[in-house]
C-alpha cells in the first residue's frame, strides 16, 4: 500500500457506459451528485423520449476511456454540450458547463442503480409522473434554476 494511505478507506464504486455500436465508452467514480428525471424539450427532443433518466456527475468523475476521436459535440445552447459516437449516433453524455457538471445517461451506467431524487424541467412535461418526488418547474436553485416546485 502507499504511504499514507487509509487501509480502511472503501475503495470507490465505479461505472462504465458506452454508444450503441461501443465505439465509446465512458467510466464514472464516485457517487453521483444529483439523480433524477428530466421532461425539458431539448432532452426530448434528443432522446425520443418524454422523459430522460439522467445522473449528474463532477467533470473529474468521468473519463473517456475509449474511442475520444469518435465522440462529437453538439450544442444548441452554451449550457449543454451533448457527445454522442460519431459512428453510430449513440448519445453518450451531456456536458453542463454553467452546473460544471457532466450527464451520464442514467440507463447507459452497467450496474447502476439509478435512484432518482427529483423531477426536473416538469414545467415542459409530456407525461404526467405520480411518484411523489419533488417537481421542478425548471431546475432546482442549486443547479442555476428557480426552484419553483410544481403539484405531483
Amino acid at each position: 500500500m502507499a504511504e499514507g494511505g487509509d487501509a480502511d478507506a472503501e475503495p470507490q464504486a465505479s461505472y462504465r457506459a458506452g454508444c450503441f455500436c461501443g465505439a465509446v465508452e465512458v467510466e464514472v467514480t464516485g457517487k453521483a451528485m444529483f439523480s433524477g428525471y428530466c421532461h425539458c424539450a431539448d432532452c426530448q427532443a434528443w432522446s425520443a423520449a418524454p422523459i430522460n433518466a439522467f445522473s449528474l456527475w463532477k467533470s473529474d468523475s468521468v473519463r473517456i476511456i475509449k474511442g475520444e476521436a469518435e465522440l462529437g459535440t453538439y450544442n444548441k445552447t452554451e449550457h449543454s454540450y451533448r457527445k454522442f459516437c460519431k459512428r453510430c449516433g449513440g448519445h453518450v453524455m451531456t456536458e453542463h458547463p454553467r452546473m460544471r457538471l457532466i450527464d451520464v445517461y442514467a440507463n447507459l451506467l452497467r450496474g447502476y442503480q439509478h435512484q432518482p431524487t427529483l423531477h426536473a424541467n416538469y414545467a415542459s412535461k409530456m407525461v404526467s409522473v405520480r411518484d411523489g418526488l419533488p417537481k421542478y418547474a425548471d431546475l432546482p436553485a442549486e443547479l442555476g434554476g428557480s426552484g419553483e416546485m410544481l403539484p405531483d
